[in-house]
């Protein structure tokens, strides 16, 4: 195990080559088996795909608080019209969008997850909380006090689609398959797999996948997302 200048910890370098950023923010991607090995672009996904769940709950809390979609997109600093489409399920949303939604709605990003209850999980649980081109599992149970695992798979050009912050303390990050590029309070690392590196919850990040191939991240947050029970609309 080694440390670069970049204070990233190096447990394995393949020396993969840094690409440009593939510009497809919504574009519909390939996908692949949730627990793929060789990131080899297969199925279609549905570009809206995690939204179909999350959509019409942010619409029933929405409702519940008596809020108008002109309301909460002024206050979200977006159009009427697209988070009409995010409620409906027929967009997805970059992770700093979703989360001013939550903040105006008053809901933590955290009690939209579906929490796995299952003592031993092969690969996760599905979840959503913003991003494009992505694939997110939850592999810790909702009562889990001290960390919350979760692991990512992106598709070229995949990722957060923003900068945002977390209200928790502390993000660790391990790439499992093929590259990260980590931006984190205007500090920019690329971490190939193998490469870990821990840093603030609170400090502005943005990540995606640079590479014409899937990567995948493993992420463990300290403590867990803020959350509470919902009721389900």
């Amino acid at each position: 195990m080694s440390q670069n200048e970049a204070g990233v910890l190096q447990y394995k370098t393949p020396g993969v080559n840094d690409l440009p950023k593939a510009h497809s923010d919504l574009e519909m991607r390939g996908g692949v088996d949730p627990m793929g090995k060789d990131g080899a672009v297969s199925a279609k996904r549905d570009p809206a795909e995690g939204m179909q769940d999350i959509g019409p709950a942010l619409r029933g809390i929405r409702q519940s608080l008596g809020f108008s979609l002109t309301a909460v997109a002024d206050e979200a600093g977006i159009t009427k019209g697209f988070l009409s489409l995010a409620e409906r399920g027929h967009t997805r949303v970059s992770v700093p969008v979703l989360l001013r939604i939550c903040e105006v709605l008053g809901v933590s990003i955290g009690s939209l997850f579906t929490y796995p209850s299952e003592r031993v999980l092969h690969g996760g649980t599905p979840l959503y909380m913003g991003g494009v081109d992505l694939q997110e599992f939850l592999l810790t149970p909702a009562d889990e006090p001290h960390i919350q695992v979760m692991r990512t798979q992106m598709q070229p050009g995949g990722g957060s689609d923003g900068a945002y912050t977390l209200d928790t303390d502390s993000i660790f990050v391990i790439v499992t398959r093929g590259q990260l590029e980590l931006e984190v309070d205007g500090d920019t690392m690329l971490l190939n797999t193998g490469d870990a590196t821990t840093f603030s919850a609170r400090k502005p990040h943005n990540w995606r996948n640079p590479l014409p191939t899937e990567s995948e991240v493993i992420w463990v947050i300290s403590p867990p997302i803020p959350h509470s029970e919902l009721e389900r609309f």
